[in-house]
């Protein structure tokens, strides 16, 4: 098989369409459908179907692409170890939840635009069980994740994992508040109110739940945020009072309690399928994070 139609497929099965296919590798859309074709005849299977007025992946054209994912990994981790002045181009798929997005993956985007323009990011929003599900499906290559300290995370062993950066978290609560004290004492000094856990990541309620344990009580866990911003505002509004990370400017009406002894601590990873990590692509974007 031709490797560079091996390109043209795997670009295929990320964007969905030829005509994105064709502006990313700086072609045509009759050289994409093209390609595909040959490549099609090469395998002696058909690898594109109809699709309305577009096309789309075969099961076979599918698992090519996953297999055209390694194969090229090697090809140009080959290529970059005899010339190392190759500049690495092609598109990588990062899902991640929001504050890395922000914090990490967007300072790199602005590096990539000035010093590797043939390096593309298309980036998604997702917690992290919704971002390893997309990476195991191999709709995405780069997952951003987290856990606590007090709640780690599992991932399956086709994973492959690189800690980030660590950030501490707090207890949010209606202000004015007093400094009540060690994470136990705080907890308890707030037993009596409702809690607000995430919507989409079980992660956040097993900090509460674990640490009102230790202090004696089974939390009232009634509200529940993907929103860092709509935590706050449910703290404003009274119903309840939830974690909130320290180094995060909070609004005046929200005074954020540390928790020490044991403190809270959230963990950033980024995480990519085993044997992947060494696309030149990809391996450069982890590099930057």
């Amino acid at each position: 098989m031709e490797t560079r139609r091996l390109q043209f497929l795997l670009e295929l099965s990320r964007l969905g369409s030829m005509h994105a296919v064709a502006d990313v590798l700086g072609t045509t859309t009759s050289t994409v459908s093209q390609q595909i074709a040959a490549l099609a005849r090469e395998t002696g299977t058909p690898l594109l179907e109809p699709d309305g007025r577009r096309v789309r992946l075969t099961p076979a054209g599918r698992r090519l692409a996953e297999h055209a994912v390694s194969i090229l990994a090697a090809v140009e981790a080959a290529r970059a170890d005899l010339d190392p002045a190759t500049e690495p181009a092609g598109t990588v798929r990062v899902a991640g939840f929001a504050t890395a997005i922000r914090r990490s993956l967007l300072p790199v985007a602005d590096r990539l635009a000035g010093r590797f323009p043939r390096v593309r990011l298309v980036i998604s929003e997702y917690e992290p069980a919704e971002a390893l599900a997309q990476l195991m499906t191999d709709d995405v290559d780069l997952a951003l994740t987290y856990d606590y300290d007090l709640a780690p995370g599992t991932v399956d062993r086709a994973v492959e994992v690189v800690p980030l950066w660590t950030a501490p978290w707090g207890l949010g609560v209606p202000a004015p508040a007093a400094d009540g004290g060690d994470t136990l004492t705080v907890f308890r000094t707030f037993r009596d109110h409702d809690w607000i856990g995430n919507s989409r990541n079980r992660a956040d309620e097993d900090v509460l739940r674990t640490l009102a344990s230790m202090a004696g009580f089974s939390p009232r866990v009634t509200h529940r945020a993907d929103s860092l911003d709509l935590v706050e505002d449910l703290i404003v509004a009274g119903p309840g009072v939830g974690l909130l990370p320290l180094d995060r400017p909070t609004r005046p009406e929200v005074a954020l309690l540390p928790l020490t002894g044991p403190d809270v601590r959230l963990r950033s990873f980024a995480c990519t399928r085993r044997g992947r990590a060494a696309w030149p692509p990809l391996a450069l974007v982890l590099g930057l994070l």
